[in-house]
């Protein structure tokens, strides 16, 4: 049996503290002070997780009470409970750190629909805490983020070959971070007060791309006015990361392939070597091995790229990862877009988790700073998950789904506590309007409620 959730109630009114704990005993743990300096000592000495307070009492009014709840290490969330109803009350209580206003006479289905959506951003606050420690903790390394066992396994390659000047392959699909592992294999060798230069050879021509490495003289092509320094020469004493070098064309693979094998090369139109000191970082996502089989990658060229490999695992294969990267870039995207955006619902990791993210850690970013600009909610819930992760992911049965089709399954009660679960979550925890959905009576929902302590 799962633990009741601990509920304070604040009020110098017999009549309605005792009311309250009278409607919220059979699903909370309802404990009462009758005025707020009892109350604060109570917050400090139990672990509360919700606080329904008043506002006007003597001595220590509710304002100044959630002022100083919210200063504490852990509080609880508080909502304000008043019969002075107005909008200037209602700010000055958001303001002080209530999580939310209702006021006299307290409309019973607002209230539990308040104190569940209080609860949740308890919880998430919580989770959020925990999450937060363990990236700064060992979960995240030089950007890249993962406590599954195949990134750990990355981790540990990561930091045993940095120091070497060995050239590194970096295979993986598209959006598997391969570029951040290049920038931490920079970043954790003797080169990392030197450049780390970065290009993507796929968006250019080879013309262009010859151009881009080796640089130019002047007067060596149509429009080269000036000598240019090339990304090699650039890079020297650093580490030069080439990006999809399966693109590169037959001539410029002939080029590199002499600068790893003599460190030197000209510069286009030029005739004089020049020596540079550089790590090269190579990644692809197509198979470099399929390639020289095909002819279209020179196999000479592979064998000297890959000196030492490091697979970057694909995001379905590291599902456990994917609340820590919902997290942090939860926090990324509220800093950037101004929102205060508290977390996830369970219903949308579920989604979140379950689909198969064939773009990786890039398409969830995505997806992530869509959800948090465009929500709603201080939550991001299943609503607000993109509609084709919602249509692909191999979710549970559909709340508009009747209970009836739970009898066929060997486990009716979990099916059954699923979809209650979701009607409820989808009305917002309205009992009414969530039996209506399912097509039972208000009674059997809250005895549905009570019988899963939902």
């Amino acid at each position: 049996m799962s633990k009741k959730s601990k509920i304070l109630i604040i009020d110098d009114e017999k009549n309605t503290r005792e009311g309250l704990q009278r409607l919220l005993a059979s699903h909370y743990d309802v404990s009462l002070a009758d005025n707020a300096r009892t109350g604060l000592d109570m917050v400090l000495e139990q672990d509360f997780d919700i606080v329904l307070t008043d506002l006007r009492m003597p001595e220590l009014d509710g304002l100044n009470f959630i002022k100083r709840v919210t200063a504490i290490q852990n509080p609880p969330v508080c909502i304000m409970l008043t019969a002075y109803g107005s909008v200037e009350n209602a700010v000055d209580a958001m303001k002080a750190g209530a999580y939310d206003f209702l006021t006299k006479p307290i409309n019973l289905d607002n209230l539990e629909i308040v104190i569940r959506r209080a609860l949740e951003s308890g919880r998430l606050k919580k989770e959020n805490k925990h999450l937060k420690r363990e990236l700064a903790s060992q979960f995240a390394f030089e950007k890249i983020i993962g406590k599954s066992v195949v990134m750990q396994e990355v981790f540990d390659t990561l930091k045993q070959i940095a120091p070497a000047r060995s050239t590194v392959l970096l295979s993986g699909e598209s959006g598997t971070g391969k570029e951040l592992a290049a920038g931490a294999l920079h970043q954790l060798s003797d080169r990392a007060d030197k450049p780390f230069i970065a290009v993507h050879c796929a968006a250019l021509t080879r013309s262009l791309l010859e151009s881009e490495l080796f640089g130019h003289e002047k007067g060596a092509f149509t429009g080269a006015t000036e000598r240019r320094i090339g990304r090699f020469e650039a890079a020297d004493g650093g580490t030069l990361f080439l990006d999809e070098i399966a693109e590169i064309e037959p001539s410029v693979q002939v080029a590199l392939l002499r600068i790893l094998e003599t460190r030197a090369f000209e510069r286009v139109g030029g005739t004089n070597p020049i020596e540079v000191n550089v790590r090269l970082v190579a990644a692809t996502n197509r198979t470099l091995e399929d390639l020289v089989k095909e002819g279209s990658f020179r196999e000479d060229l592979y064998f000297r790229l890959d000196v030492l490999n490091i697979h970057m695992p694909p995001l379905r294969d590291r599902r456990e990862d994917i609340p820590l990267l919902l997290n942090y870039y939860l926090d990324l995207f509220n800093r950037e877009n101004n929102r205060k955006i508290e977390g996830f619902s369970p219903q949308a990791i579920d989604l979140l988790t379950a689909y198969k993210w064939p773009g990786n850690v890039r398409e969830l970013r995505n997806a992530v700073e869509r959800m948090i600009v465009m929500t709603r909610e201080k939550i991001v819930t299943a609503n607000d998950v993109p509609r084709k992760i919602r249509d692909e992911s191999p979710t549970p049965l559909s709340p508009d789904s009747n209970l009836a089709i739970a009898s066929d399954s060997l486990d009716i009660d979990s099916h059954e506590k699923f979809l209650i679960m979701r009607a409820l979550d989808e009305y917002d925890g309205n009992r009414t309007a969530a039996a209506k959905k399912l097509g039972i009576s208000r009674r059997t929902i809250i005895r549905k409620i009570e019988k899963y302590e939902l």
